[in-house]
Parts: structure tokens; C-alpha cells; sequence
């Protein structure tokens, strides 16, 4: 499960530029090609003109020889839910390079977020904030939104692409869809078959998944046993020991951290659960993006190995710094997040349920979940760490949003291909097959040494697979995965 942004796209920035004259000021400029900018307006809830209508903004980036016409068209999502492509249409105009000359590629920012109608609703401190913040920060959300939330999901979301591709006189297009592009593109496929050319899944979910994150749960020690093979540098078997302890002991006492939030020290607990968000999510993003520096995860044997044995100290100070690093980013409205995972995703209570019948529903389906598939984390500690799963959303309104989207089983019989990184904690592996299993033909790679996503790879290994499938319609000879190097692995002693 997808969240935030992958490492890496959510650094990409724009840089500043003067628009071409008539475009709008957000209008992206790329060397060496055209863009077209502009909006098109869809009503934000349908059936509701009263609640008004979105301005749903794009930018089609031309080929560069406009002379022929475009091979094909790549319309893109970078994931999230949450993440605005337009602001990033160098980063995705570089890293489709070897396609500009006869590509088009069609950035639409999805409706509450970038450029269509930001969504807010006062989710301050959501990303380090404790478990039963969170919930009142969604609740608030909710709330606030009122009945505009019913109409942020990714089933709108699909048909307001759907329209400003028609807008353009665009035919089929291909969907590249990364992280919670992945669950939003077999949504807009499934609606719209007749306009899917060919289909690239990278970071990849199940539009139906489980929502205790058991895969999830199950890749960090996997991750952990593969750095360790692969560097040579530790006992991987012994990493995994090491941080079941570790979680065991911060299960029954939490550390208190202190960061500095606007300025006044907070204070935020390391709690088993929050170990396991930290590993799901920020260990495993952008892995492969530099070989020659030891990431997160490639600290955590060492970490562990201490702290199993009573000395916590260097893991309370890594933990400190990446607490710090987030509530120092100037990190946008969560609104269009929240609204999209609890309106859209898998939950184990019924939606019209009222809390207290919510809160049993879900107590009751978590202990219908084997204990032994939660990896080296407790069953209850790894469910209660996602923050885009779990019961974060159980107060969301039930009057007039959404019901979690199930697909009907009918998509488009077209060339597929989903991506994996070996060592993606976040979406894994497990997950990332399931997702392949929903097309009638999907290949599925996976690529070594890389986590979410596998094309932040430095060799360009899995990005050259990407744009060779898009241009071929078949995947390519794989050779240079043998090539990606191992992660560089601290050494516990």
C-alpha cells in the first residue's frame, strides 16, 4: 500500500520557468517539446451540481518530432494517492527519455490535488502524529469535507483522465501507473477498456487487498535476509531474530523521542508499530538509487543487532533524525489522501455500520488473522502501524461518500507488465503478483536491489525494460538485472 509518494518523485520539482503566452502559469516547460496546457471541468459529485464543479488540469507533453504522428501516448500517475504529475513532467520526460521522439505524455493532476482543485481539510502532523491522532485528524477530515468528500475516489478520478483524453482527440492511450498509480490505472481500465493500448504496473497493489498488510509485514524479513546474503555483510536469519526482539520489547515499552515541531519539542513514541511503518514504508523507497551509499534499511542490521542486546541508543537517534526529516518538510494538505484510502480502499467493517458495530466488525477480522503471517511483528502491532489501512479510516463518515471499489473481473485483454523491487517492503512482491493476476496476460519482473520503485535503479536496467515494453508491447531481454549491484550493508559487529 502506496504512501507516501515513492523516494525520489517526491523530491522531483519543477523548475521555474516563464509559461508560453495564453498558457496557464503552472504550464511546465520541457526542452525540446511542446506542452499543451489546460483544464477541463467535471462536476465534483455527480448527480449534485450544488456541490459545484473541479477543474481538472493537464498538460500533454509532445513528442519531439512533431513532424510524424506520436507513436503512442503514455498517461501517467506517480502514486500517492496524492501525487500531482504535472509539476513533474521533466522528471518524467527524463526518465522516459529514450521515448520523446515519437511518444506523447499526458500529465493529469487528479482532482483535489496539484493543480485540480487542492483538497484541505486540516491533517497537520498526520505523518508523525500517534496512532489515535491520526484518527482524529481523519475523522476532522472527514467532517470538514462534509458531502464534498463522496467526490474524491479513484472511480471519478479515472473518468475525469477519461475525459480530458477525449477533450485531446487522444485514442488509446498507454497507462503507466506507479505505486497508487497502480491501483488507480486497472480502475480507469476497467471503465474504459475500449481506450487502454497497453498497461505498465510499477510498486503494484490489488485494487482488493488485505488490509491488515500482511504482505507488507512478511517482506521486511525477507528484505532483511536478502540484504544480508547478498552484501555478505551479516546473518540474515539473525536480523530477523534481532528485530523481533526488538519490536517485542518496544511493544511493551515505547521510547519516547523528541523533535522539534514549529519550533517547540514534541514529544513521539517509537512503538513496535511504528517500527513497522518505518520499515514498510521509508526503509524501502527508492533502494537501488545509490549504490555507493548505505541506505536506511542497509543500517538496520546493525541497529537491530545493538538494540536486541540493550543498546538502543544508535536506533533512537537514526529514528530521531527521520522523525525530524518529515516534520521539517513542508508537506502539503493530506486531504485528497485521506479521502481517496477511505473512501476506496479494503476495509474489514461494513461502511454503514455505526462506529461502535465498526470497531467490533474490525477487532473481529483481526483476530481471524494468523498471528505467524505478520513476519518478526505481532499481529496487532504491524495492523495498527499502516497509515493507509488498518482502522485509521473507521470514522469516516458513512453518509454520502463512497464504498470501497471492487473490480468486476472484466479488464481489457491487452499487453501488461508490472514491476517489482525484491526489496519493496511497501507494496511487495506478494502483492505485486496479485495485482499481475487481474489481467487476462500481464508479465510480471522483478527486479533485484531495488525497492519502491524498481526504476529509481542507478544502472537504468529496470527504466530501459519500462520504455522498451511501452514502445514493443513485449518485454526485452532481461540481462542487465544480473548487473544491479547488492545494497550496501553495515556490518552489526
Amino acid at each position: 500500500m502506496p504512501f507516501p509518494l515513492p523516494s525520489g518523485l517526491d523530491t522531483a520539482s519543477k523548475a521555474p520557468h516563464t509559461p508560453e503566452p495564453g498558457a496557464p502559469p503552472w504550464c511546465p516547460a520541457v526542452p525540446g517539446r511542446r506542452v499543451e496546457c489546460g483544464t477541463e471541468p467535471r462536476p465534483l459529485v455527480a448527480g449534485r451540481p450544488d456541490l459545484g464543479v473541479v477543474e481538472v488540469a493537464y498538460a500533454l507533453v509532445r513528442r519531439e518530432n512533431e513532424a510524424a504522428p506520436a507513436k503512442n501516448t503514455v498517461m501517467v500517475n506517480p502514486g500517492g494517492p496524492g501525487g500531482a504529475p504535472i509539476d513533474l513532467a521533466g522528471w518524467f520526460s527524463m526518465l522516459l527519455g529514450s521515448l520523446g521522439p515519437d511518444h506523447d505524455l499526458l500529465l493529469i493532476d487528479p482532482r483535489g490535488t496539484g493543480h485540480s482543485g487542492p483538497v484541505a481539510c486540516g491533517t497537520d502532523g498526520f505523518l508523525w502524529a500517534g496512532r489515535a491522532e491520526q484518527r482524529r485528524i481523519v475523522d476532522r477530515c472527514g467532517a470538514t469535507l462534509g458531502p464534498r468528500a463522496a467526490g474524491y475516489t479513484s472511480a471519478a478520478t479515472a473518468d475525469d483522465f477519461n475525459a480530458v483524453r477525449g477533450k485531446l482527440g487522444l485514442g488509446k492511450v498507454v497507462l503507466y501507473g506507479i505505486s497508487y498509480g497502480t491501483y488507480l490505472m486497472p480502475i480507469y481500465a476497467e471503465r474504459h477498456p475500449g481506450t487502454v493500448r497497453s498497461i505498465i504496473l510499477s510498486g503494484a497493489y490489488p485494487v482488493t487487498f488485505d488490509p491488515f498488510g500482511g504482505p507488507s509485514a512478511r517482506a521486511i524479513s525477507l528484505s532483511l535476509r536478502r540484504i544480508c546474503e547478498r552484501s555478505g555483510a551479516c546473518d540474515g536469519g539473525a536480523a530477523v531474530r534481532d528485530l523481533r526482539k526488538v519490536a517485542a520489547v518496544l511493544r511493551a515499552r515505547p521510547v519516547d523521542l523528541t523533535i522539534t515541531v514549529g519550533g517547540r519539542p514534541q514529544t513521539v513514541k517509537l512503538t513496535e508499530s511504528v517500527l513497522a511503518q518505518i520499515l514498510t514504508f521509508t526503509a524501502s523507497g527508492g533502494l537501488g538509487g545509490s549504490p555507493d551509499e548505505v541506505s536506511l534499511i542497509g543500517t538496520m542490521p546493525a541497529h537491530l543487532h545493538r538494540a536486541a542486546r540493550g543498546d538502543t541508543g544508535p536506533l533512537i537517534t537514526a529514528m530521531t533524525a527521520l522523525f525530524q526529516q518529515t516534520a521539517d518538510q513542508d508537506i502539503p494538505d493530506m486531504g485528497l489522501t485521506i479521502a481517496v484510502v477511505c473512501n476506496d480502499y479494503t476495509r474489514p467493517w461494513s461502511a454503514d455500520a455505526p462506529i461502535g458495530q465498526r470497531w467490533r466488525q474490525f477487532e473481529r477480522a483481526l483476530q481471524r488473522a494468523d498471528p505467524r503471517g505478520f513476519g518478526a511483528f505481532s499481529r496487532e502491532g504491524y495492523a495498527y502501524s499502516i497509515p493507509d489501512g488498518g482502522e485509521v479510516c473507521i470514522g469516516w463518515p458513512k453518509e454520502g461518500t463512497a464504498r470501497p471499489y471492487a473490480l468486476s473481473g472484466r479488464l481489457p485483454d491487452v499487453p501488461t507488465l508490472v514491476v517489482s523491487g525484491d526489496l519493496d517492503n511497501n507494496t511487495a512482491a506478494e502483492n505485486s503478483r496479485l495485482s499481475a493476476a487481474q489481467f487476462p496476460r500481464a508479465r510480471f519482473l522483478s527486479v533485484p536491489n531495488t525497492g519502491h520503485v524498481a526504476e529509481m535503479d542507478a544502472s537504468g536496467c529496470a527504466v530501459g525494460l519500462v520504455s522498451g515494453f511501452i514502445r514493443d508491447e513485449r518485454l526485452g531481454d532481461t540481462s542487465c538485472l544480473a548487473k544491479i549491484p547488492p545494497l550496501k550493508v553495515n556490518k552489526p559487529y
